[in-house]
């Protein structure tokens, strides 16, 4: 069965290797922040980083994810504290919502390896469609990011979600704090 390290704790999905990986996240992680959108890889609403790199995890299976270190939109930050998370709020950059854990895993790609975007290049590395039309403040949001990223400047913490990090783990179990120790795959 295929195994990676998912938001930092390794995981083991006992499924069919060829479910695609939105759905092992999802359904059996139970890692809902990852959207479903289309299922065809335009929409970008399942993108999830995978060795870094934003890729959209309905077009990738779990045996194509095996040995790879895949993060979420869970596990970008614990607390909501990640530049593009803050910086989506700051800039009103969020309507609807289902769009925005695509977009965040998107920018936050961006931001890593290019802290000063422009644009052209925010257009390229966010192609995720948003129904909303928050386009315009999804690149003022993404270039503020990167100031952040750059330490020229703060923003003031993002509204607290109202519900703490034990009872969202309790909740969903894959939101808890990873072991110190994990124990080893057998």
């Amino acid at each position: 069965m295929p195994r990676m390290t998912v938001n930092e704790r390794p995981v083991e999905f006992v499924m069919n290797p060829e479910t695609p990986l939105l759905w092992a996240l999802r359904d059996a992680a139970n890692l809902t922040g990852t959207k479903f959108g289309c299922g065809t890889g335009d929409c970008g609403a399942c993108m999830v980083l995978i060795d870094g790199e934003a890729l959209r995890s309905c077009l990738i299976t779990i045996a194509e994810a095996e040995g790879r270190f895949v993060t979420t939109i869970e596990g970008l930050s614990r607390d909501r504290s990640h530049p593009v998370q803050q910086a989506l709020v700051a800039q009103q950059a969020v309507q609807c919502g289902f769009c925005t854990p695509g977009i965040a895993i998107a920018a936050a790609a961006l931001i890593q390896r290019n802290s000063d975007p422009s644009k052209q290049e925010i257009e390229a590395a966010v192609p995720n469609l948003c129904r909303c039309g928050v386009y315009p403040r999804l690149v003022a949001a993404i270039q503020q990011a990167g100031r952040v990223a750059r330490r020229q400047e703060r923003i003031s913490a993002a509204p607290a979600s109202g519900i703490s990090g034990k009872d969202a783990a309790r909740t969903v179990p894959a939101m808890a704090a990873p072991e110190v120790e994990a124990a080893p795959l057998d």
